[in-house]
């Protein structure tokens, strides 16, 4: 997964080098390389937080509420 997006970086590095303006190659960097690069992780990563989230909740709930059940 990484290495797509770090090919993809690079591309789009080299376009934002080539710009014929500061403010193009910032516009470049912005909306071809930040803005599709955080959207594909986020969208590639899913599978990945949800795993956590299911095991952090199973291990909550496997643990309990931690409260004493015997009164005194």
């Amino acid at each position: 997964m990484y290495i797509v997006a770090i090919g993809w970086a690079y591309v789009i590095l080299m376009m934002a080098i080539t710009a014929s303006s500061i403010g193009k190659a910032l516009a470049i960097l912005f909306f071809l390389g930040v803005l599709p690069l955080a959207l594909f992780i986020y969208v590639a990563d899913g599978p990945r937080r949800r795993r956590r989230s299911m095991a952090l909740a199973d291990e909550v709930a496997r643990q309990g509420d931690g409260r004493d059940t015997q009164s005194d």
